[in-house]
């Protein structure tokens, strides 16, 4: 699965409800956010998290009428590669370099290359669950998903309470495998693990628990009747 927008989840999946798949407000419809929920609770949780890196969209866009190509991006996210590959050469395991690198390209939508950077971080610091995070997120995007959920269960068992990887584990299920108990059950234990939570982010996860838990009772009373 590889398409630009997260999509819902495959024909014949059981959630047919529109308000399940309105996920706007949690910036879904453009693709899984890395660090959505909770940034400052993983970095809290594991001494050797990397601090978050945001990576700047390839100059696409500000004052450019016309659309750019992903030819246009990738080329632009090699301009901004080009200093951090040579620091590279003198130490080849900076993770942070690595990290950095992985998110110009995925800023770009090249995640094929996105992964392979954030693959090289995570040999650099296999237990660090942010960094299995990012290399899911980047794997979803490709289209691997039991890639992507793969990343996501060795980041839990570094950090059961890791809200990121939680959250995206959430969504992966519902979108990539239809399993909408599945990330119903993922968002649970983010609330239950991570009371920290904003109110606002908190509301979030409670809203799409509702939502698709709603769905499976509206679909449970149809077979019903």
């Amino acid at each position: 699965m590889a398409p630009e927008a997260a999509t819902g989840p495959a024909a014949g999946s059981s959630l047919q409800p529109k308000r399940v798949f309105e996920l706007g407000a949690i910036c879904l419809i453009a693709g899984l956010a890395i660090g959505y929920v909770c940034a400052a609770s993983s970095a809290a949780s594991s001494t050797h998290t990397v601090e978050a890196v945001t990576a700047r969209p390839p100059a696409s866009a500000a004052g450019i009428a016309h659309p750019v190509s992903l030819a246009d991006m990738k080329q632009m996210a090699d301009q901004q590669a080009a200093p951090l590959l040579r620091q590279l050469n003198s130490s080849p395991g900076n993770t942070a370099v690595l990290v950095q690198l992985g998110a110009i390209y995925h800023v770009a939508h090249q995640y094929g290359e996105a992964a392979a950077w954030y693959q090289r971080a995570v040999q650099s610091d296999p237990r660090n669950a942010g960094l299995r995070t990012k290399l899911a997120t980047s794997l979803y995007r490709q289209g691997d998903v039991d890639g992507a959920l793969a990343q996501l269960n060795e980041a839990l068992k570094t950090d059961p309470r890791d809200a990121n990887a939680l959250f995206n584990l959430g969504m992966i299920r519902l979108q990539g495998k239809a399993d909408a108990r599945g990330a119903v059950a993922a968002w649970r234990q983010l609330l239950k693990t991570n009371p920290q939570l904003s109110p606002d982010r908190k509301a979030s996860v409670e809203k799409l628990i509702a939502d698709v838990t709603g769905s499976l009772n509206e679909q449970g009373r149809s077979r019903g009747q």
